[in-house]
């Protein structure tokens, strides 16, 4: 039998980059196989804005000089620029899809196999998108990933929970290519490029949960932002070991006690929603059934619910810093949203 994850064990299984500050030694070891993506800002200098490991820069570096461009090596500092030729945001991001098609046309990286046709932006020191790039390529060069979930609930206590609510959570789709069968929040998705972070949860909802529009945009709260720096296992649906630095914008929204709205799969990325009690979810957890990210975002739902307080839990520090992790590269999670 498998052991119970603590609160703690779920946090190092998403958050799973070391802390330059408290594992100074695992942060270095970490840099041992990974380069630093660059750019090269006229006012700021050199401006990190991702993490590639040595795999990926030797793919890199193998692909045609005609379709990847110039390439800066540094090997001293282990930093890595490319894409400053072109001159303009359109013009950057149709080199990067000449590079990134040519990988999935060539089958160069396995997890170029779940291309979305979805464009997610890089951002620049100043808020300003550097290019955009095909979703599924985005952990090959280590940028910052930006989405959006959201926790549905009903009050009203149960014969066997001692919390005043309890929250629908949906299971995965066995046929996803990534986490397939595991749980996840009531709704989430990858924020793309020029897109609100509001509107890609109301659109979200109605695409995976069938939850109306009008009851969504009134009563959905915004509680805040998350962040982690998650490194790719074997369950991601492609290469391991990829860093995937990420910012989820989370949102609480109340449903009907009553259950006159209920969510329903629609998209076939759910296969089923089930209203669980806090207990339940809490069994969910430590049995390792949540997909990471989604683990994280719960606990951060626990904590704003005082579910989880410093009284009962040991580890809460440890969850309050990490759920907030600063992050090193640049974009719209610095405005404090």
């Amino acid at each position: 039998m498998a052991a119970r994850l603590t609160s703690l064990d779920l946090v190092n299984k998403c958050d799973a980059f070391p802390d330059p500050e408290k594992d100074p030694v695992g942060y270095a070891a970490q840099f041992e196989n990974i380069y630093t993506l660059v750019w090269q800002d006229e006012a700021a200098g050199t401006v990190p804005i991702g993490y590639m490991p040595r795999s990926v820069l030797e793919l890199l570096m193998a692909t045609p000089v005609d379709i990847r461009g110039e390439v800066d090596v540094d090997t001293s500092n282990k930093t890595v620029t490319l894409f400053r030729g072109p001159q303009t945001e359109e013009e950057r991001t149709k080199h990067v899809a000449r590079l990134t098609d040519y990988w999935r046309q060539n089958k160069t990286f396995r997890i170029l196999k779940g291309w979305r046709n979805e464009m997610w932006p890089v951002y620049g020191n100043n808020g300003e998108v550097l290019f955009s790039m095909e979703r599924a390529a985005m952990g090959m060069f280590g940028t910052m990933r930006y989405g959006v979930h959201l926790s549905a609930f009903v009050r009203g206590r149960t014969d066997n929970s001692e919390y005043d609510l309890r929250i629908w959570v949906p299971k995965r789709s066995i046929k996803k290519s990534t986490y397939p069968g595991m749980l996840d929040n009531t709704v989430a998705g990858g924020l793309m490029t020029d897109e609100n972070p509001f509107e890609c949860i109301i659109r979200e909802a109605d695409e995976e949960a069938s939850l109306p529009e009008d009851l969504v945009r009134k009563q959905a709260r915004f509680a805040g932002l998350v962040t982690y720096i998650y490194i790719t296992d074997e369950r991601s649906g492609g290469e391991e070991g990829l860093i995937y630095p990420e910012c989820q914008w989370v949102y609480d929204l109340e449903l009907p006690a009553d259950q006159s709205v209920i969510p329903e799969p629609k998209d076939g990325e759910v296969e089923s929603f089930s209203l669980c009690t806090v207990e339940e979810i809490k069994e969910q957890l430590a049995a390792g059934r949540w997909k990471p990210n989604c683990a994280l975002v719960m606990l951060d739902f626990f904590v704003r619910h005082r579910i989880i307080t410093p009284e009962d839990d040991p580890y809460y520090d440890d969850i309050v810093h990490r759920v907030h992790r600063k992050m090193p590269f640049p974009g719209p999670h610095q405005q404090g949203y």
